[in-house]
């Protein structure tokens, strides 16, 4: 790891001023950002750190939703009463991440923005472009079995590694910011992750000099929650494929579905088609078939994850099932 200062701050507009300064980066529970220093992919010279700021709080909206606070800790929020009555796909995705340890550690700030875990991203020996912009995505024709399957490019297919920001596509929340001239904005979660085009080194809508302040949740939505993820084994590993589906049915007819997917794709991936498909549609093959077959328009795998394409039809037909009782 290479030498770096190390200071706190004292604001919130303080720690965006900080980060607006080349070399800088924010630490919170640091437990991606400080894995990434010991392999020298991230060589800040100077983390600011921002645990002091009172941004730990989760509140209930005038609206009906949640205000999350970015310092909030994903133990936490799981285990908030609130969240695993209303938001209970939110609660099983953050208790489906990580281990016990990190999730008293990670923060909801730090988990929507933590970085890929594809091996070459991580190995600095190799062609990397959202480390090196230019110099080559070496997934591509290499060892691609975590990889993205949609929304990829000949510039990168690494997918973004986050449980809790797929429960969070699924309940259209929207993410709160301030920047260094203290403006703030709110960005749908949509709109917040970047797929990588011709730059994949850029991976969220953040400007310079702006931090994330809060996460809202609007009213929970009707319906039946479920998250299923799928890996390699049963902790500590993250997603081949996950589903985040809240689906509103009765007498085996879907009235409405949210439909999100992690492994995927570079960002939580939702399509607003496989959505309409189930509305209105008798529960069953034909009508899973549809869904499935909408969000998966386009896949390709590299190779390697090539299995990814029918085992996320066979994770939604699971998912799907398992809330309509089919």
């Amino acid at each position: 790891m290479k030498a770096f200062s190390y200071g706190r701050v004292q604001s919130v507009t303080d720690a965006a001023i900080a980060v607006s300064k080349p070399g800088v980066k924010i630490i919170a529970g640091g437990t991606n950002l400080l894995d990434l220093m010991k392999l020298q992919v991230e060589t800040p010279s100077t983390l600011v750190d921002i645990n002091r700021l009172p941004l730990d709080k989760i509140e209930e909206t005038s609206e009906g939703g949640l205000r999350i606070g970015a310092l909030v800790r994903n133990s936490d929020l799981a285990a908030d009463p609130r969240v695993r009555q209303h938001y209970g796909v939110l609660s099983r995705a953050l208790l489906a991440g990580a281990s016990a340890q990190l999730r008293n550690k990670a923060t909801t700030a730090g988990n929507l923005l933590q970085r890929t875990r594809c091996y070459y991203f991580y190995d600095v020996t190799k062609p990397c472009n959202k480390r090196v912009s230019g110099s080559g995505c070496s997934a591509l024709a290499g060892f691609n079995r975590i990889h993205a399957v949609l929304g990829g490019s000949e510039a990168c297919i690494a997918t973004h590694p986050s449980d809790m920001a797929v429960a969070m596509r699924a309940l259209d929340a929207e993410v709160e910011t301030i920047d260094h001239e203290g403006r703030t904005r709110t960005i749908p979660i949509a709109d917040f992750h970047r797929l990588p085009g011709r730059t994949p080194q850029i991976e969220s809508a953040l400007g310079s000099g702006e931090i994330v302040t809060a996460v809202t949740l609007p009213p929970p939505p009707p319906g039946a929650q479920v998250y299923r993820k799928v890996r390699d084994r049963a902790s500590y590993a993250f997603a081949l494929v996950s589903v985040a589906a809240i689906v509103d049915s009765a007498r085996g007819r879907i009235r409405s579905a949210r439909l999100a997917f992690g492994g995927l794709a570079p960002k939580p991936w939702r399509v607003a088609a496989a959505e309409q498909s189930l509305a209105n549609a008798v529960a069953g093959v034909n009508s899973f078939d549809a869904a499935a077959d909408a969000v998966l328009q386009g896949a390709h795998g590299a190779g390697s994850n090539d299995f990814k394409i029918p085992l996320s039809r066979r994770t939604l037909h699971a998912v799907l099932g398992e809330i309509t009782r089919i």
